[in-house]
């Protein structure tokens, strides 16, 4: 779900790095029992259970001791604190891709690379989606485990209450995007068309920004090659349509209490598949984020909203870990994964492998189709610093529309380009 609360990764980064983390031993091929983590989330708790428990009656001397990750002020900090007191479990079946590269500066996490059939089983379960997840150096320090591809979820009732195709929404480009959240508000059906978090955090930039540069750029990261993109026409139209937004008060700079498409405050949301269950009591349908000139749903991209598994290097029997992590995100266990929690697990081939999944559940057929084409953040110890700049600029220049919102965004492009030739 948005909104993981990673605001203490960069200080755990300066901190761990001062400390070099903790690691018990190289070998690889060592086995025997191993501690796992896993969300707090209660669906995936009913899957790691579950998980454990099926590994553990054909494994009994290699038992998995399971548990939900300690409580702390976000899952990163707690990780991050396990990481430089050298007492990480071996799993963490909750690792953002943001906080990846500090970890693996501060030596907490196992290269997967290094098992003799580690990238070859990342690519092919993953497929081509894998290598947004290889290090510089191509290497694999988090296993691509599952995605909650990011689209526009609408209440069907308050379009019709607008005058607006309800089944047929015009949202596929900027102008009908725009000239749609007018009808809606000024018809008052809805106080707003849409209210992703204004604030500050750098992640709120996965949300409302990469979603749509992804879309505008059909698959492009906002690093590629070592050098920002985004400041670009596509991004500089991203940034121009959301400041539209902001400006023609449409989408509210003031961040709500609460869950704005739920208290039916805003008409639109920027969400992944965990909305199905949620927003179970609206009368709800699917698009894809918009694009300039409109893109087929086939062939639109969006941000990821992912979260991956690290084996950490405090583990003592690495081996079973490996075992247990490829066990773990098997055809089997991956649709026991997609049954419970209605996530995308990063798998090629979902729709074909899972047909009766989605034949049963329909309302996830959309999600399970977008799955294939998205794009993770930037690789790197500079991720979160990385992400911080954009957010700033586009608070600034986009949100509260101070400056030139193209020139705010080259200058930001400016800064990421920087951090990712940092090492």
């Amino acid at each position: 779900m948005a909104g993981i609360g990673l605001a203490t990764v960069a200080a755990f980064g300066l901190s761990a790095c001062a400390s070099g983390g903790g690691g018990s031993s190289d070998d690889l091929s060592a086995t025997g029992p191993i501690t796992i983590w896993y969300s707090n989330n209660e669906q995936e708790v009913a899957w790691g259970k579950q998980m454990v428990e099926a590994w553990n009656a054909d494994h009994p001397d290699e038992q998995i001791t399971g548990q939900e990750i300690p409580a702390g002020k976000s899952s990163e900090e707690v990780i991050g604190a396990a990481i430089t007191a050298g007492n990480a479990p071996c799993l963490v079946f909750n690792t953002a891709p943001s906080a990846v590269g500090q970890f693996e500066k501060a030596g907490g996490l196992v290269d997967l690379s290094s098992f003799p059939d580690g990238a070859s089983y990342i690519e092919d379960r993953s497929g081509d989606l894998a290598e947004q997840y290889q290090n510089a150096d191509g290497e694999y320090f988090q296993m691509p485990w599952k995605s909650n591809p990011v689209m526009i979820f609408y209440n069907k009732a308050m379009f019709q209450q607008a005058g607006l195709d309800a089944e047929n929404p015009p949202l596929s480009t900027y102008d009908e995007f725009l000239a749609t959240s007018k009808t809606l508000q000024e018809s008052g059906a809805a106080p707003y068309a849409i209210m992703p978090a204004p604030t500050s955090e750098f992640f709120q930039t996965q949300f409302d920004f990469m979603p749509l540069y992804a879309a505008a750029t059909g698959g492009t990261g906002l690093v590629e090659d070592g050098k920002a993109t985004f400041g670009d026409d596509a991004g500089h139209e991203v940034a121009d349509f959301w400041a539209t937004l902001y400006a023609d008060g449409l989408s509210n700079q003031e961040q709500y209490q609460g869950d704005a498409f739920a208290d039916s405050q805003s008409a639109m949301a920027i969400v992944g598949p965990w909305a199905v269950s949620v927003y179970k009591d609206i009368d709800w349908g699917v698009v894809p984020v918009p694009t300039p000139t409109g893109t087929p749903a086939e062939d639109t991209w969006t941000f990821s909203d992912a979260k991956n598994v690290g084996l950490f290097s405090a583990c003592d029997n690495k081996g079973t870990a490996w075992e247990v992590l490829k066990f773990a995100t098997s055809e089997d266990q991956d649709g026991q994964l997609l049954e419970t929690t209605g996530q995308m697990p990063l798998r090629q081939n979902l729709q074909d492998t899972y047909a009766d999944y989605f034949a049963a559940n329909p309302a996830y057929n959309l999600f399970g189709s977008q799955a294939g084409r998205t794009i993770e953040v930037p690789s790197g110890p500079n991720t979160v610093q990385m992400l911080q700049d954009i957010r700033d600029a586009w608070s600034s220049a986009v949100i509260f529309g101070k400056g030139d919102v193209d020139q705010t965004m080259d200058d930001a492009a400016a800064k990421v380009t920087d951090l990712a030739g940092q090492p």
